[in-house]
């Protein structure tokens, strides 16, 4: 928006636009390499102790031997997206004048591919840096459906794994997510009413209610995030493509009776469903 090169100074710029300077100005700090090696802790003690907040946090990263206050575990919490109770991103405060759906899965038994999608969003650790990752989960086979990368937290990357999503594999009849400021945008709600599908969201702060992809979130991190310490943003893309085409199509899962959700997916879906995919 701001040509820094333009014709007109920086200041008239602003003045036009009614912005402030001091943000066109400012260049964000890089996230230092001990706050990484402290966030990249912080993000499995979380996946195992998600109840920690951020003192119990501290206190137990103390005992590990790292030199951290409260106050700075806090903030580096905050800038991954977590929180203590559920084991996500801090996604459950909407967007400004967004609309919350009620929950439409209590009680619901969910057994056939496409009556249920949900979707969230998981912080992803790498050597230098972090990103951001969603997911789209068929629920009852457990298929990933589509997936992006992002170094920030809008609404875009979700919407675009989303429209992937429904190209690919048609619709669900219900989406469920929870009240994150992504999935309660403008962009996420009108691809949902659009394709006529039947918008879900969690209760504020039970992330029991998204259960489901919370399971895929740690068994992603276990055995392939914390496996490897992903050099850059193309080799993350390229080893969670290679790892989510395992886990769909060889990867057997215990609660698919030992199935794999490619087998169960299109065990269900049509042929010509399968060929697209």
């Amino acid at each position: 928006m701001i040509e820094h090169e333009g014709t007109l100074t920086v200041k008239r710029q602003c003045e036009l636009l009614a912005l402030n300077r001091t943000g066109v100005y400012y260049l964000p700090r890089p996230v230092s390499d001990a706050d990484l090696k402290l966030m990249r802790r912080i993000d499995e003690l979380h996946l195992e102790h998600p109840y920690y907040g951020a003192r119990r946090m501290a206190k137990q990263l103390r005992r590990e031997g790292f030199e951290v206050g409260r106050l700075h575990v806090k903030t580096l919490m905050l800038r991954m997206g977590i929180e203590a109770i559920y084991r996500k991103p801090r996604t459950s405060i909407p967007a400004r004048l967004s609309s919350i759906y009620p929950y439409l899965l209590g009680g619901l038994s969910i057994d056939r591919p496409n009556q249920v999608w949900s979707s969230d969003i998981t912080y992803i650790p790498m050597a230098h840096g972090f990103l951001y990752l969603v997911a789209i989960l068929d629920v009852a086979s457990r298929k990933v459906l589509s997936f992006r990368l992002s170094n920030t937290l809008t609404a875009d990357f979700c919407v675009a794994a989303l429209e992937e999503a429904l190209h690919r594999f048609g619709k669900p009849e219900i989406f469920n997510t929870d009240q994150g400021a992504q999935f309660t945008s403008e962009g996420w709600i009108d691809t949902l009413k659009n394709a006529g599908v039947k918008i879900s969201m969690d209760g504020k702060g039970r992330w029991i209610d998204n259960v489901f992809i919370e399971r895929l979130w740690r068994t992603v991190k276990y055995e392939n995030v914390y496996l490897h310490a992903y050099r850059d943003g193309r080799e993350a893309q390229q080893r969670l493509s290679a790892y989510f085409e395992l886990y769909n199509g060889r990867r057997l899962h215990q609660s698919l009776d030992y199935q794999t959700p490619d087998e169960v997916y299109f065990g269900a879906c049509s042929p010509t469903l399968a060929r697209a995919a």
